[in-house]
């Protein structure tokens, strides 16, 4: 069984038979139903249910090289680190957040925007489902290293502050981490007005987006 909060691209699914089970939602009545060997989480921001871990066996993908980046909005906190390549780890879920041991490691570049990079990761998430499925037995190591943790990041953080961009390549980094559909794009505010960015592009040293004019309702 599959459970993702969202599916950015189909065809990243593609490649799934139909021994596989796919939903959005975090529902008991229905996994009973399934009796799913796996429970694989994609995408899943919100604390896992220890009804739910406790009686299946649940692996979760996390963009980060655990223990590094624990907690909310990995990409983003990386990108803000000057990361340009990460990992994307599957570990078995416990009953503390991105702490389980690790089974399987890939290698994930975090250019592009935020909506590429969440597209990517869902494609090596299902080759590496697909390559955990087909293994007769998974082996499982401890998380090695020093840990950091970062909380998610809140809507209000999307405020762009020029003060902080001394050159057109750091801004265009922040605009599109956050350019994503459904994510609380970067914005900037003048007055009665509020201009959001996405579709952002790099070139040369301009930058092309395109921008929703809201009217400010403070």
């Amino acid at each position: 069984l599959i459970i993702t909060k969202k599916i950015w691209n189909k065809e990243n699914f593609l490649k799934l038979d139909k021994s596989f089970y796919l939903q959005k939602k975090v529902s008991l009545k229905r996994i009973d139903k399934i009796k799913p060997k796996i429970i694989f989480f994609i995408h899943w921001s919100k604390k896992i249910p220890s009804s739910i871990y406790r009686r299946f066996f649940c692996i979760q993908f996390h963009c980060s090289s655990l223990p590094k980046f624990r907690g909310g909005s990995p990409v983003q906190n990386q990108i803000l680190k000057g990361i340009k390549k990460t990992k994307l780890t599957a570990f078995k879920i416990n009953n503390k957040i991105d702490t389980g041991e690790i089974c399987l490691i890939k290698s994930l570049s975090l250019n592009g925007r935020a909506s590429e990079i969440y597209s990517r990761i869902e494609r090596i998430s299902i080759k590496m489902i697909i390559q955990l499925s087909l293994m007769k037995k998974l082996i499982f190591k401890p998380q090695k290293g020093r840990s950091s943790f970062f909380k998610r990041r809140l809507p209000s953080e999307s405020k762009i502050s020029l003060k902080k961009f001394n050159n057109t390549k750091k801004l265009y980094d922040f605009l599109r981490m956050l350019d994503a559909p459904d994510y609380p794009n970067a914005f900037i505010e003048f007055k009665k007005f509020k201009f959001v960015f996405n579709d952002v592009k790099l070139n040369s040293k301009k930058i092309k987006a395109k921008v929703q004019i809201f009217k400010n309702e403070k």
